[in-house]
């Protein structure tokens, strides 16, 4: 092993020690309590000698982000893989999964979800984008997204921009999917999805419904099956 081999194994070796000790702030006292002081004193060195490893805190939570979306992407795909049914069933799967590993890790979901702008003012891209477009996307190219109604409210404008945004988030996935594929009718429905499972979801971890709410999971389950007879996929 050359010295250059060795010296970025150690390199690799302390990222992730770091990421690991800021990940277990995060899920212990919330975002607020990851600071470059806290992991230096637990790795029993200096806050700038971190500055080695990651620019700034704001570089260390999107190295987070990235850690816990893969985590994510990787449970979500094991819920998916023995999902028996059409794909209308495995759909409800991974939902079912998504909302039960929100409820389980709220401070990661707060994390990847709840950060409102990014540096400048800007909106941070949505890190589970990937992760959203990797599950629906093959089932799009496979032609397995059937809508037998024309969902598309007349007053909407029109979708051809978010067609052609959506397309291009896919590319940048490796995911070719016939233009056929992505109606109008299509885009409008994955928006509807993400709209409703990312609401019901943020609402119920962050306690944020109107009352104390009983059977949580009757009623996420409820609005999946509304979805799909709403968006013609039932």
């Amino acid at each position: 092993m050359t010295e250059v081999s060795r010296r970025g194994r150690v390199r690799a070796a302390t990222e992730l020690e770091i990421r690991q000790h800021a990940r277990a702030l995060l899920v212990e006292h919330g975002s607020d309590a990851v600071t470059l002081r806290a992991i230096a004193r637990e790795l029993g060195i200096t806050a700038p000698a971190l500055y080695r490893y990651c620019e700034s805190r704001e570089d260390l939570l999107r190295q987070l982000c990235d850690d816990i979306c893969a985590d994510l992407a990787t449970e979500l795909h094991a819920v998916l893989a023995p999902a028996v049914g059409g794909f209308l069933d495995k759909i409800f799967a991974v939902c079912r999964g998504f909302r039960g590993w929100a409820m389980a890790h709220p401070e990661e979901f707060a994390l990847v979800f709840a950060t409102p702008r990014g540096e400048e003012g800007s909106r941070r891209q949505d890190q589970f984008a990937g992760v959203f477009l990797g599950i629906v996307g093959p089932f799009l190219a496979e032609g397995a997204v059937k809508i037998d109604s024309a969902p598309v409210p007349f007053d909407l404008p029109d979708m051809s921009a978010q067609r052609d945004a959506l397309a291009a988030a896919l590319s940048t996935e490796g995911i070719a999917v016939p233009p056929e594929a992505l109606s109008p009718d299509a885009v409008y429905v994955l928006l509807r999805w993400w709209v409703r499972l990312y609401g019901h979801v943020a609402l119920e971890v962050f306690g944020r419904f109107p009352f104390d709410l009983k059977h949580a999971d009757r009623l996420f389950d409820s609005m999946l099956h509304e979805l799909a007879h709403e968006s013609g996929l039932a």
